[in-house]
């Protein structure tokens, strides 16, 4: 996203807030009730579902975004670090070669790092707009995997339970196992700022995904979030409609990104009834008296409870799970602070 700080930024208007703020709540509840209900009335029954069992043995995702600059101190330990974007503040190669170097130090088996809108040397769309100090050179990868519009396969070693502990025999080491693991990375975004700065923006609203990520991907890396999902959804989202098509076709296990860092955190979304009534009812403008005439609006809102609550008796009853995407949002800066103060997601899968 574009942080308050940089000298580029153009300061908005009392009246025009600013989309990467979260919007107060009773403003909200004025501006659109309905599509306030229906995204609570969703939130809250996907909340109560079990989280989905991870392959055995399971491999540990640690995922982090938007450091813009920092580094931090505690890592958890994990079989793959992910990386999605915004290394940065100005996105030249010394800040850049600093993040990897950083990255390197870390005693994880994999290391994966996007773009993101601030690492302006990556693009070279954007790279003119840095100076000529900023751009001398290459970045040295050394061992992390870049991926930009780049898919990898990756093969991980899993040690079984118990494998590091003082009971370990010689039977359990050997039967390490090793599991692979495709994983497709992607760094464009619906446009946020100055096109010759920011890098890999695209017009809000243009498709830049349909048919894009292989179908086979297990873990989906990119810098914007799909909309409705952890981007703000309320009163529009700041995630890209296409994206979220592009996952819901493909569902991988795994989707991380970061670039809207009020929504850090993760959610999982079974690709059943009550998520398709959920974005249904969220793509309607809440017209008519805010929504509250709008039959298809409430029509959505009763989908989500009837289809959510038959869903997640499904679920503690029979046990029964169906197709679904860990999506996690793992912006470490805390809003637009400047400051890390997000905690790191670590996900089993």
């Amino acid at each position: 996203m574009v942080l308050n700080s940089l000298p580029w930024r153009r300061k908005t208007k009392a009246a025009q807030p600013d989309p990467f703020e979260p919007t107060p709540i009773l403003r909200l509840a004025y501006q659109a009730p309905v599509k306030l209900l229906l995204y609570h009335a969703y939130h809250t029954i996907t909340s109560l579902r079990s989280n989905p069992t991870p392959s055995q043995p399971p491999i540990r995702i640690v995922c982090m975004s938007d450091t813009h600059g920092h580094t931090i101190d505690s890592v958890p330990d994990g079989d793959i670090l992910i990386h999605a974007g915004d290394m940065t503040v100005y996105g030249s190669i010394p800040e850049i070669q600093a993040q990897v170097d950083w990255l390197c130090s870390l005693p994880h088996k994999e290391i994966v790092v996007i773009s993101g809108n601030h690492d302006t040397y990556l693009d070279p769309r954007t790279r003119p707009s840095l100076r000529d100090d900023q751009r001398a050179g290459a970045v040295d990868w050394k061992r992390v995997h870049y991926l930009q519009h780049r898919r990898l396969s990756l093969s991980i070693d899993v040690d079984p339970p118990g494998a590091d502990g003082e009971e370990t025999t010689h039977l359990l080491a050997r039967e390490t196992k090793s599991r692979r693991v495709r994983i497709y990375g992607a760094p464009q975004i619906p446009a946020c700022g100055d096109v010759n700065v920011h890098a890999f923006q695209y017009p809000r609203g243009r498709d830049a995904w349909s048919e894009t990520v292989p179908e086979d991907t297990d873990i989906l890396v990119t810098h914007t979030p799909p909309k409705y999902h952890m981007d703000l959804a309320l009163p529009s989202g700041m995630g890209c409609e296409h994206l979220a098509a592009e996952v819901r076709r493909v569902k991988p296990t795994l989707h991380v990104f970061g670039h809207v860092h009020w929504g850090a955190g993760h959610e999982v979304v079974w690709w059943e009834g009550c998520h398709d009534a959920y974005e249904k009812g969220m793509r309607i403008e809440p017209r008519w008296f805010k929504g509250l005439l709008n039959p298809g609006l409430w029509w959505n809102v009763f989908r989500v409870m009837y289809r959510g609550i038959r869903e997640l008796i499904w679920d503690k009853v029979w046990g029964g799970q169906g197709p679904n995407t860990i999506m996690v949002n793992a912006a470490q800066m805390h809003g637009n602070t400047g400051k890390l103060g997000n905690p790191i997601q670590v996900v089993d899968i």
